[in-house]
C-alpha cells in the first residue's frame, strides 16, 4: 500500500487550498480528482471572493470587523447557523487569504463599490469592500496543465471588475485586449484556479487526475487512507495524518437533490461533475449532515446550443438580464412575482412558493419579457451586444402573439407590462420596489440616473421572451464539521482522520449568502483551516 501524510478528495478551490495548507505544514500530500478536468465550479465562476475584514480592506482604509461580520450573519439568521463554524470563517478567513495571497497563489484587488447583499441588515457594507476580484493570470505559466482546468476553452481575458458584472464598463481597449489575447490570459474563477494549480505545481503537489475513489478505509474508528481505481485498477492509498473531502456539491445527482433540496431544481449552472461523491463517503462513514435543504441558489438560462461536453444541459445564471430596464418577469399567469433585480440567492424564495390550492409551484415556469430597446442595449445569456439575438429566445410583433406562444393569457400579460410600464415611467414600483436597493443598482444600467438603472418601460416591438429555470451555482450542504473543519459523526464527536471544505460540507454560513463570493469565501477559508488541522493532526 502505497502511503502519504495527507489526501485531498477534490481539485476545485477548497482541494487546492487545503493541498497548500498541508504541503506548507510539513505534509506530504496526495491531491486526487475523479475527472479529468481541475478547477470545478470554480473554474467557470466569477471567482469572486467575500472575506469581512480582509487585508484588501484593511490596505485600502475600510473599516469593518469581526463584530459587524458576525452581527450581520446572526441577522440573517434562520437557525441554521453554528457559532464555532460560522467564527472560524470570519476569525480566520482574512489569514486564509493572506496566507494564499503570499504563496502566489491568490492575486485580488478590491471589487470596487460592490455592496453586500442585504444592506438593511447591522453589520451589512453598502459601500463594499468584502468582495475580491482576481488579478489576471497568463495561462503559459502552466504549460500542459492549463489544458486541464474546466471550460478553460471559453476565453475570458477580462477581470470581472471591467465588466457590467463587476461594476465596469465591458469595455477594454483594443490594443490592451490583443495584448491579453496574444499572452493568454485570464480572469474570473479561471484565474483563480490557474493561479491555485500553479501554486500547487510549483511545490511538487501534482494533481492525480481520472481516480475514483470507492471507499474509505477505516481502522477502528479512524479514517487511514482510500480504496480507488484509476484505470479499472484499484488501489489503495494509506494517508498517515487524515483524508480531506473537497469534491463538490451533489446537484448532478438526481436523487440526493430530490431527497434533500427544498424545491424545485432543474438547471443547475455547475459542471455536471458535482454528483455528491464526498457526501456518499462521508454518509458511509456515519457523518452527521447539516444544511441539506439550501443551496447557491440562482434563477439560470438554459443555453441550447452551448451543452457541456458530455452532452448535459448546461445554463448560466441570470444576473443582468433580468435587472436593466426594458425587461420584466413574470409567471404562468403572466404575472409579476417578485422584484426582479433582488439578489439571486435570495430570489428562489419565490420561486419556491407553493400554493396548497393547485398543489404545484405556480412562479414555475417563470419567463423574462423585454423588447427591442433592450435587446439593441444590453446582453442575453451568451449573447453579446452586436450580435444577433439567438434562435431559442422566442419573439413576436405584439405581446398578444408572444403571449400565445408562451402559453400565457394574453389579456393578462398585457396588463402587466401596461402595469410596470406606468411605474417604469413614474420611477417608483409600489408593488415590489424594484430599484429601491444600492443592490438592485450594480446590476443594472448605470449610465442612467435613480431608479431609471432598473426601470425601463417594454414598449418597442418586436418583443422577447425566455424562459428562467430554477437553478444554483452550487449545493451548500453536507456533513457538519466543526471549526476546525473536522468531520462530525452522529454523536457530535469528530471522526478521527476526515475533514472537509467547500461546496461538500454543511456551509459554515448556512444557508446565507452574503455577498459576491459568499461561495468562495468560506471554501478557501475551510479549505485552509482543513490542510492545517490535518497536517499537525496526531497519528
Amino acid at each position: 500500500m502505497e502511503k502519504t501524510d495527507v489526501i485531498i478528495l477534490g481539485c476545485g478551490a477548497a482541494g487546492m487550498a487545503a493541498a497548500l495548507a498541508a504541503h506548507e505544514a510539513g505534509a506530504k500530500v496526495a491531491l486526487i480528482e475523479r475527472f479529468d478536468r481541475i478547477g470545478g465550479t470554480a473554474a467557470i465562476s466569477g471567482g469572486v471572493i467575500w472575506v469581512a475584514d480582509n487585508p484588501r480592506q484593511r490596505a485600502a482604509g475600510m473599516s469593518d470587523s469581526r463584530e459587524e461580520a458576525l452581527a450581520y450573519f446572526k441577522s440573517l439568521d434562520h437557525g441554521d447557523l453554528i457559532d464555532d463554524t460560522l467564527e472560524a470563517f470570519v476569525d480566520r478567513g482574512p489569514e486564509a487569504l493572506e496566507f494564499l495571497e503570499n504563496l502566489g497563489a491568490l492575486s485580488v484587488s478590491l471589487l470596487d463599490g460592490y455592496p453586500d447583499y442585504y444592506l438593511d441588515r447591522p453589520g451589512a457594507k453598502p459601500e463594499g469592500g468584502r468582495a475580491l476580484d482576481h488579478d489576471l493570470f497568463a495561462l503559459g505559466e502552466l504549460g500542459e496543465w492549463a489544458g486541464r482546468i474546466t471550460a478553460i476553452e471559453e476565453m475570458k481575458p477580462m477581470m470581472l471588475r471591467e465588466t457590467p458584472l463587476g461594476g465596469g464598463t465591458g469595455v477594454v481597449e483594443p490594443e490592451e485586449m490583443q495584448r491579453r489575447v496574444a499572452n493568454n490570459e485570464r480572469g474570473f474563477g479561471q484565474a483563480m484556479v490557474a493561479r491555485l494549480l500553479k501554486a500547487c505545481l510549483d511545490r511538487g503537489i501534482e494533481p492525480m487526475l481520472g481516480v475514483e475513489t470507492r471507499e474509505l478505509i477505516r481502522d477502528g474508528g479512524r479514517i487511514m487512507g482510500i480504496k480507488a481505481s484509476k484505470d479499472g485498477k484499484v488501489f489503495e492509498l494509506h494517508a498517515n495524518q487524515g483524508v480531506i473531502i473537497a469534491t463538490g456539491g451533489f446537484e448532478w445527482d438526481k436523487d440526493k437533490r430530490q431527497a434533500f433540496l427544498r424545491g424545485p431544481m432543474d438547471a443547475p449552472a455547475s459542471p455536471p461533475t458535482a454528483r455528491g461523491d464526498g457526501l456518499s463517503l462521508a454518509m458511509a462513514n456515519g457523518a452527521k449532515l447539516g444544511n441539506m435543504t439550501q443551496a447557491w441558489w440562482a434563477p439560470t438560462l438554459v443555453t441550447p446550443d452551448m451543452p457541456w461536453p458530455n452532452g448535459e444541459q448546461r445554463a448560466q445564471p441570470v444576473l443582468i438580464e433580468r435587472t436593466v430596464p426594458h425587461s420584466v418577469m413574470v409567471n404562468r399567469k403572466g404575472e409579476r412575482f417578485c422584484n426582479e433585480a433582488a439578489n439571486y440567492s435570495a430570489l428562489a424564495g419565490a420561486f419556491h412558493a407553493f400554493d396548497p390550492q393547485t398543489y404545484d409551484y405556480p412562479n414555475l415556469p417563470a419567463w423574462l419579457i423585454f423588447d427591442e430597446d433592450y435587446a439593441e442595449r444590453y446582453p442575453i445569456g451568451p449573447r453579446l451586444l452586436g450580435q444577433p439575438v439567438p434562435e431559442w429566445v422566442m419573439r413576436a410583433d405584439t405581446l398578444e402573439e408572444l403571449a400565445s406562444q408562451l402559453g400565457l393569457e394574453p389579456e393578462a400579460l398585457e396588463a402587466t407590462v401596461e402595469r410596470f410600464n406606468g411605474f417604469a415611467h413614474a420611477g417608483s414600483d409600489p408593488d415590489f420596489q424594484r430599484g429601491t436597493s444600492a443592490y438592485d443598482h450594480f446590476y443594472g444600467d448605470r449610465s442612467r440616473e435613480g431608479t431609471a438603472v432598473t426601470l425601463g418601460p417594454i414598449a418597442r416591438a418586436p418583443f422577447y421572451a425566455v424562459e428562467i429555470r430554477m437553478g444554483l451555482l452550487g449545493t451548500n450542504g453536507g456533513p457538519r464539521t466543526d471549526g476546525a473543519a473536522r468531520m462530525l459523526g452522529h454523536d457530535g464527536a469528530p471522526i478521527a482522520g476526515l475533514y472537509g471544505a467547500g461546496n461538500a460540507i454543511a456551509c459554515p454560513t448556512g444557508g446565507i449568502y452574503a455577498g459576491a463570493g459568499g461561495t468562495l469565501g468560506p471554501a478557501l477559508t475551510f479549505g485552509y483551516i482543513a490542510g492545517r488541522s490535518a497536517a499537525q493532526a496526531n497519528t
